[in-house]
C-alpha cells in the first residue's frame, strides 16, 4: 500500500490527510489534527465517514512544538499503517511569491527560497516551513511537494495585481498575489460535473470560511481575487476585517499610539464577525442569535460580498455562474439566500427549496446565472499535485 500524505501546518495546529495511492487514483483512508501544540496537545485521527479512529491528550503545560508534533504523527502512521510505503508528502504553502507559479518538490535551494518569502507571509509561512523542516530532519528521503495558495492566480492580468506604488516599492514584491489559490483550482477541476456554463464562461467562485474570498474564473482561469498582497484584504471573515482604508492605519500609529504587533493583532485576530459582533467568529452562533450585534455583523458580511460581487463581475464582463464553496458557503443557506437576492440585478435567482435543502444547484429556471453550491477539497488538490510531481 502506497500513501501520499498532506499536511497543513499552522501556528497551532496541524492538519493531516493520509490517501492511498491506486494505479493513479487516490483514495482518502484518515485525517484529523494536532492542536495546540504549544499549549495543551490535543490529537484526534477519523476515517472519511467521521469515525473515530483515534484521539489523544497531553498534560496541560507539556509542549509539543512543530518538531515533536511531526515526530508524533509520523510515528503514529507507522503504527498504523503496517507494511504500507510513504510515498510523498505535500503541503499547503500560503506563499509562494512571484516565482512560484506552480506546486514544486522542495529542496535545499528551493526552501531557501521560500523562507526568502516569509515577509511576506509572516503569520503563515513559517510554520508551513516548520513541517517541511521537520519532515526532512527525520525522513530525509521522503519526496516533499510545497503547494502554494497564491499559485493559481498567476493568470491574473498585470492590471489586476499591481498597486499604484513607485517601482522602489513594487519591485520588492509589493503587489496582489491572491490567496485560497487550492480550493479554486479544485472548484475549475470540478466545475464541468456541475454547470458546463460555469466551466466554459464567466464565473465567480465564493470560498466563504473563517477566511473568506472571492474568486472571478474566465473558463477555469483565474482573472481576480478579492485578497490581494495578504490574505487579510477583501472580505469581511472570521476574525480578519478585511479591506481597510489605509488611512485607519496611519490614525491607529498616529493618533491611538498603537505598534505595529498591535494593529496586526488587531486585524488578523480582534476584527471581522468576532470584532462587530462582540459575541463570535462563527457564522453558525451569529446566525442563531437574537442579538442586534450579531445581526449588524451577518448585514456587513453579506454586504462587502455583494459589493465585491460588483466588481468581479465588471472584471469578467459578464456572469454566467455563481459558485458557493467553504464551510459558510456550503452550508449557511440565509447568507447565500441574501447574496443571491442582493444579485438580482445580474440576473441571479434562488430556488429557496433548493436551497434550504443544500443541493448542488441552487438557481430557479428563471435564473440567468447558474447557481451552484460545491464542497471544496483542498486536500485532494495536494495530494493530486504531490503524485503527479512523483511521476514526472
Amino acid at each position: 500500500m502506497d500513501v501520499v500524505l498532506v499536511i497543513n501546518a499552522g501556528s497551532s495546529s496541524i492538519k493531516f490527510h493520509a490517501y492511498v495511492e491506486t494505479e493513479g487514483s487516490l483514495d482518502p483512508v484518515a485525517g484529523g489534527k494536532l492542536e495546540e501544540i504549544y499549549g495543551k496537545p490535543y490529537f484526534e485521527a477519523r476515517r472519511p465517514n467521521g469515525e473515530l479512529i483515534d484521539e489523544k491528550h497531553w498534560p496541560e503545560g507539556e509542549q509539543l512544538g512543530h518538531d515533536n508534533a511531526i515526530t508524533f504523527l509520523l510515528n503514529w502512521l507507522r503504527e498504523r499503517s503496517s507494511g504500507a510505503k510513504l510515498l510523498a508528502v505535500g503541503h499547503r504553502v500560503v506563499h509562494g511569491g512571484e516565482r512560484f507559479a506552480a506546486p514544486v518538490r522542495v529542496d535545499t535551494d528551493v526552501l531557501a527560497q521560500l523562507e526568502a518569502l516569509v515577509p511576506l507571509a509572516p503569520l503563515h509561512q513559517p510554520h508551513n516551513l516548520a513541517a517541511i523542516r521537520a519532515i526532512r530532519a527525520r525522513n530525509p528521503q521522503v519526496p516533499q511537494i510545497a503547494c502554494f495558495d497564491t499559485a493559481f492566480h498567476h493568470t491574473q492580468p498585470a492590471a489586476a495585481t499591481r498597486f499604484a506604488l513607485p517601482p522602489e516599492i513594487t519591485q520588492r514584491g509589493v503587489r496582489r498575489y491572491g490567496f485560497h489559490g487550492l480550493s479554486y483550482e479544485y472548484i475549475a477541476s470540478v466545475l464541468p460535473q456541475y454547470s458546463a456554463k460555469a466551466a466554459n464562461g464567466k464565473s465567480v467562485v465564493l470560498h466563504l470560511g473563517n477566511g473568506a474570498s472571492m474568486t472571478a474564473l474566465d473558463r477555469g482561469k483565474s482573472i481576480a481575487n478579492t485578497m490581494g498582497f495578504t490574505a487579510v484584504e477583501g472580505l469581511v471573515m472570521g476574525t480578519r476585517c478585511g479591506s481597510i482604508d489605509p488611512g485607519v492605519l496611519l490614525w491607529m500609529m498616529q493618533e491611538a499610539r498603537m505598534d505595529a504587533h498591535a494593529i496586526e493583532t488587531l486585524l488578523y485576530k480582534r476584527s471581522g464577525l468576532l470584532g462587530v459582533s462582540g459575541i463570535s467568529s462563527d457564522m453558525r452562533t451569529l446566525l442563531a442569535s437574537d442579538a442586534p450585534a450579531a445581526a449588524e455583523a451577518v448585514d456587513l458580511f453579506c454586504y462587502r460580498i455583494s459589493r465585491e460581487l460588483g466588481s468581479l463581475a465588471a472584471a469578467l464582463g459578464g456572469l454566467d455562474a455563481l459558485v458557493f464553496t467553504g464551510g459558510i458557503g456550503e452550508r449557511a443557506a440565509p447568507v447565500r439566500e441574501r447574496v443571491g437576492r442582493a444579485a438580482a440585478w445580474l440576473g441571479v435567482s434562488l430556488d429557496d427549496a433548493a436551497n434550504a435543502r443544500h443541493e448542488r444547484r441552487i438557481d430557479d429556471s428563471t435564473s440567468a446565472v447558474d447557481v451552484c453550491v460545491i464542497p471544496t477539497n483542498e486536500e485532494l488538490m495536494i495530494a493530486r499535485h504531490a503524485l503527479r510531481l512523483l511521476g514526472s
